[in-house]
């Protein structure tokens, strides 16, 4: 690179750099985020277990309750574990629906992990929320969907709750803060590659 074209470079960085730190400035709001994972391809609820390690990572006490996943040993929980009393961690889900293959259990299943889930949100300590798969009930009205909305919508103003999941409602969508699909480009499944301990669970 020529002494001229790192001058250009540096120049067109400073202006840049200008512009950012001015972005940055006028954001001053600070709050609890209702944050959505959705999409068809897989991450959704990897991205919230990484979430959650950068808020371990800063001394919070966080909750987990998944809504579907039976008693898997994850990997996720054996690790989260470690950090005992400052992790609150509930497996509600019976299992996946065509394993289940009982309604009226997935129903109260899903109704049992929204009671833990209401306490959890009640806890002046947890500040991060995990709901796994809860757009999953929710898809399978095994919850009643404008509760779980209004609910919330008006969580404690220092509370982060993430929600994952296929198939997030429009109403979730619309008074989410953060919401992010992931989109499928190739699935190693597709191939015939099985699920494998320490990349699915």
């Amino acid at each position: 690179m020529s002494d001229d074209e790192a001058a250009r470079h540096r120049a067109k960085m400073e202006k840049r750099k200008a512009v950012q730190d001015a972005e940055v400035a006028a954001k001053t709001i600070e709050k609890g985020l209702l944050i959505v994972h959705t999409g068809p391809g897989k991450g959704k609820s990897t991205a919230a277990f990484g979430l959650m390690l950068r808020a371990l990572g800063r001394g919070w006490r966080v909750g987990v309750v998944q809504y579907i996943k039976g008693a898997w040993e994850t990997g996720e929980r054996f690790a989260l574990e470690r950090f005992g009393d400052q992790v609150d961690w509930h497996t509600m889900g019976e299992g996946f629906t065509w394993e289940t293959q009982d309604r009226a259990r997935d129903v109260a299943a899903a109704q049992a992990a929204w009671a833990r889930t209401e306490a959890l949100m009640a806890d002046p300590g947890i500040r991060l929320l995990i709901l796994d798969e809860l757009n999953i009930a929710l898809r399978y009205d095994y919850l009643p969907l404008p509760e779980v909305v209004e609910a919330l919508s008006r969580r404690r103003p220092d509370l982060h709750v993430v929600v994952t999941g296929r198939n997030a409602k429009p109403e979730l969508i619309a008074v989410a803060d953060l919401v992010t699909e992931m989109g499928q480009v190739k699935h190693h499944f597709a191939a015939g590659v099985k699920a494998q301990e320490g990349i699915e669970f």
